[in-house]
């Protein structure tokens, strides 16, 4: 029985779709570009950061104080307020285009909504950065206990509360645009963040110490604002249009105005369960964090540097995701569950492809690329091995947090998402509190990396096996037998590549060469015991070259 084309689920019906279609394409492609080059300059702050101070108790308590960007990044910007906003304005653009036509001019919904919303917003911002302000030092002291000089935290921390506002404002203008169907500006912001935080580093750092950095995060948050503000003004009205004369006009503009306290409604049944979700999976890196304040100056550092690094392959395996998501949730409203069933399986097998290959990369050969990236200035021989051996024990979770962030998108895929993700995730995080204060005593840093991936693969399978029984009925000892084949591969690659680097003189051509033995072993291995996404692969170039066979 041949398979449907997916495609054929999800196009919409009439002539403009191919149309939207290609915009939709381009505005992938646009997004992804800039969200790749924002990553990239990411990483080359974190590179300007271990060259400037390197990594001793100055940057861990800078690393204290970006807590707070971090979770404003994830609360105001990548999740809650996108949730809740795109939907309001959506619903607000809908009502614009329907209203009446000729002379009768109604209230315009998208400005009601702004001005119902906007202003209320923007002054909960400012008080909530405004107390942690005042509280910095009490806050300093509950997220790092043992640190043993809190000044320069506080002082960090106040100049990062500035991202509350700036952070808010920003995911507020990103919703409106994104609902306006304007991408570039929004993909945009990580880019102009990390940029401004690099240059007013260089620029301040001689005069601020690692305050400099601190000051670039308040800087660059401000300048997300900044870009996103020309094409939002010319997508939203500046004035409200004079309403027409006489009795029908005035009964549509009441009719056709929406309610600014149904505006602010919409969305808040998703916003819970997102909200305790991601701020579960955030409590990960406070407690991380807070554990490693009571080891000696640098830890908090050396687990900073080796996440950034070791993240890169789970942010590569996500893309993919991120991608097919709207198909996903397009199968699911149509209710075509066989096409949502065999999309997310496809997805997960993906995404482990990817995240597997590139964390059998990075333990293969974690020291040399460590060197590379971060070796110069303050950052010595000893933070390059410090840092390398962390980096090697959190990959062992890297699975898991590719896959909680590939699990959770089906679940919030439907129109009310359940709240088994918030508990997966807080069972997880229960594991990682458990199991991290015992193995930290005995290991270190190492300790802590290990209860974060003990934890995260936790969450991890609690989700597999949900999304199976509650959401899409998926092959869930399929999915897992696959993800067991990719993870054999990935541990022979790993264990060439760390051989083969270990053969050559410089880092840059033991990182090649290793490279190269990871890839090909992966490969390799994986064809021989039938990883799904491999086979997949080989079929279709098989299909495609048939002398290659």
């Amino acid at each position: 029985m041949p398979q449907s084309d997916p495609r054929a689920a999800t196009a919409p019906a009439g002539e403009e779709s191919p149309r939207l279609g290609r915009f939709l394409a381009r505005a992938a492609a646009v997004t992804a570009g800039l969200t790749a080059a924002g990553s990239l300059f990411g990483l080359v702050r974190d590179q300007a950061i271990a060259q400037l101070f390197g990594a001793d108790s100055d940057t861990d308590a800078f690393l204290v104080a970006w807590t707070v960007p971090e979770l404003a990044a994830t609360l105001l910007i990548e999740d809650a307020m996108a949730l809740v906003l795109v939907p309001a304005f959506s619903l607000a653009l809908s009502r614009r285009a329907a209203r009446t036509e000729g002379t009768t001019v109604q209230a315009d919904p998208v400005r009601t909504l702004v001005a119902a919303t906007l202003t209320r917003l923007s002054l909960l911002l400012a008080c909530t950065a405004g107390l942690l302000m005042l509280a910095a030092p009490y806050v300093v002291r509950v997220l790092a206990p043992g640190l043993p000089d809190t000044g320069t935290a506080v002082d960090c921390l106040r100049l990062t509360a500035l991202t509350v506002v700036t952070f808010g404002l920003a995911g507020y203008f990103s919703a409106a645009l994104r609902a306006h169907r304007h991408f570039t500006a929004p993909a945009a912001i990580y880019l102009a963040y990390n940029s401004a935080t690099i240059a007013v580093m260089f620029a301040a750092h001689r005069a601020w110490g690692v305050r400099a950095a601190a000051l670039g995060v308040a800087v660059g948050g401000a300048l997300m604002v900044l870009i996103q503000l020309p094409p939002l003004l010319r997508r939203l009205p500046l004035r409200q249009q004079r309403p027409a004369r006489g009795r029908r006009a005035r009964s549509a503009a009441r009719g056709g105005r929406p309610s600014a306290h149904a505006g602010t409604l919409v969305g808040l049944g998703v916003l819970a369960p997102v909200v305790t979700f991601a701020v579960s999976r955030q409590a990960q890196v406070f407690f991380e964090r807070f554990m490693a304040s009571s080891l000696p100056a640098g830890a908090i550092s050396h687990l900073n540097y080796a996440q950034k690094v070791a993240q890169l392959p789970m942010v590569l395996s996500l893309m993919v995701c991120t991608v097919t998501f709207p198909v996903v949730a397009r199968a699911m409203a149509d209710g075509d569950a066989v096409a949502a069933r065999r999309r997310v399986e496809r997805d997960l097998a993906t995404a482990g492809t990817v995240v597997l290959l590139g964390a059998a990369y990075v333990v293969a050969c974690a020291p040399q690329i460590i060197g590379l990236l971060f070796e110069r200035g303050a950052f010595d021989a000893h933070d390059t091995a410090a840092t390398a051996a962390v980096m090697r024990v959190y990959c062992c979770g890297l699975l898991g947090h590719s896959m909680v962030g590939a699990l959770v998108r089906p679940f919030f895929s439907g129109g009310r998402p359940p709240w088994f993700p918030a508990a997966a995730m807080g069972t997880g995080l229960a594991v990682t509190v458990g199991t991290g204060a015992p193995l930290a005593g005995g290991w270190g840093v190492l300790g802590i990396a290990a209860a974060n991936a003990l934890g995260i693969t936790t969450t991890a399978a609690l989700l597999l096996h949900g999304l199976g029984a509650r959401v899409v009925a998926i092959d869930v000892s399929g999915v897992a037998a696959g993800l067991l084949r990719l993870l054999v591969a990935a541990a022979a690659a790993a264990g060439a590549g760390w051989t083969v680097a270990g053969l050559c003189a410089t880092p840059l051509a033991a990182a090649l060469a290793g490279g190269c033995a990871v890839l090909l072993v992966f490969l390799c291995v994986g064809l021989l015991v039938g990883a799904p996404e491999l086979s997949i692969l080989s079929t279709a170039v098989k299909r495609r070259f048939p002398h290659a066979r």
